[in-house]
């Protein structure tokens, strides 16, 4: 066992220790800044969809001459500086009521025989397990405070999956997550220490008991021990890294811990947990995140009395229900474009900019109602080579999966394929 557990460390210190400056790179700990700013991917995901009817811009019509519909009038002042992709989908989806689940990862819930529930490893922690080698936090999870049924998202703890399909959890809410980047851990490092000898301990009970059972089981049963066992390997490989960073202390917070009284207020969420991102770049402790945001609280926010099930099926009857969901649109794509303002005019140590180097998604699995083909995709962000400035219409029902394929290959993270993918899209290559 003594042997086994030196290995792991071994390799866990090659692929997943802080960058050493004697080794050429910057310590996280370290004042100096690198010489070329890291590449980042952020998912931004939210439940319900949005109104079709004045979102999207004229599907006969692509191009960087497109006229700007009234759902992303708010992002005028960027519009050299994303892309509206259509006809994008996950073939696999069947729930209405599923907006971010399998957004990320195009996985078909029915793949395993006798299951009703079935997810595969998402975008962002395929970055992850690349981009997330020299940070703190391989990467950030974050929702809001409200549940998360009520903003249409369906089953997960954030809009995260493991490489075994199983839910990662999430941040909920400014103030946890603000706590998550900055605060101090008060405990006594050699009492955190104990804890994470304790907690190896028991995996190595685990592993020891799991091996004698391997022996008599039959096949299928196996390969749900192996399920079993790779949660454990990911278990381990997290307490690896937190045996590495437990030393180092956080980095000062480059702005205001987020008060109480944002919690429940959809659009002050938005924007805090907008500006925690930021704060989580300009410090480098992390360069993948996602954020599953809320709708029901930003309704609520906006005076909204419809509720947002309701909105989303405003095609039945018009009236409030469509006029709510044409101002949640134009309330979402403000807060969006208030955070491209931010990136833009945060700098790197080279000059460049966070836009610069961040590569960019916004949308849901959900159109609208229950509608599940055509998801509204908007790609943004210079760090993936994407091209911008455009309404780029795909072949229809091309897979969701490979405008993900695409960013992934455009910052670097060269996957064969991911989920459903029949390839990268060569129309987004600027």
């Amino acid at each position: 066992m003594k042997t086994r557990r030196h290995f792991l460390q071994s390799s866990a210190a090659i692929i997943a220790l802080p960058a050493f400056e004697s080794l050429g790179f910057r310590s996280f700990a370290s004042t100096a800044a690198p010489a070329t700013p890291p590449k980042r991917l952020i998912f931004l995901g939210f439940g319900w969809g949005i109104t079709d009817t004045t979102w999207y811009p004229d599907i006969t019509k692509p191009g960087a001459e497109y006229a700007m519909t009234t759902g992303l009038k708010p992002l005028e002042r960027h519009k050299k500086d994303f892309s509206v992709v259509q006809g994008l989908w996950n073939k696999y989806s069947n729930e209405g009521h599923w907006g971010s689940t399998m957004w990320l990862s195009g996985a078909n819930r029915y793949a395993q025989p006798g299951q009703s529930f079935h997810n595969s490893i998402s975008a962002d922690q395929v970055a992850a397990a690349q981009l997330g080698l020299k940070t703190r936090f391989a990467s950030l999870q974050f929702n809001s405070s409200e549940k998360s049924d009520a903003s249409g998202h369906g089953p997960g703890l954030s809009m995260a999956w493991d490489v075994s399909g199983k839910p990662i959890g999430g941040q909920n809410g400014p103030v946890a997550a603000f706590h998550r980047l900055f605060v101090k851990d008060t405990t006594p490092l050699s009492q955190q220490q104990a804890l994470l000898i304790q907690r190896r301990s028991v995996l190595d009970a685990v592993l020891d008991n799991a091996k004698s059972l391997q022996r008599g089981l039959a096949k299928n049963d196996n390969a749900k021990l192996e399920e079993y066992l790779q949660g454990i390997r990911d278990i381990e490989t997290r307490l690896t890294k937190e045996q590495q960073w437990m030393a180092v202390p956080r980095p000062p917070a480059p702005i205001k811990e987020p008060g109480a009284t944002a919690l429940g207020n959809g659009r002050e969420e938005i924007e805090l947990i907008y500006d925690i991102m930021i704060a989580a770049m300009q410090t480098d402790s992390t360069r993948v995140m996602t954020f599953r945001q809320p709708v029901a609280s930003l309704l609520t926010s906006l005076d909204i009395k419809v509720h947002p099930h309701d909105m989303s099926h405003y095609h039945t009857t018009l009236g409030e229900k469509l006029d709510a969901s044409q101002r949640r649109d134009i309330a979402q794509s403000e807060l969006l474009a208030g955070f491209l303002d931010k990136l833009k005019a945060t700098k790197e140590a080279d000059g460049s900019s966070l836009f610069d180097n961040i590569a960019l998604a916004y949308g849901s699995n959900i159109r609208t109602g229950h509608e599940l083909s055509n998801c509204p995709t908007i790609l943004t962000g210079r760090a993936a080579g994407i091209k911008l400035g455009h309404n780029i219409v795909t072949p229809k029902d091309t897979p969701l999966c490979n405008a993900w394929l695409t960013l992934l290959h455009g910052i670097g993270v060269n996957a064969p394929s991911h989920g459903d993918s029949t390839g990268i899209i060569n129309e987004l290559r600027a």
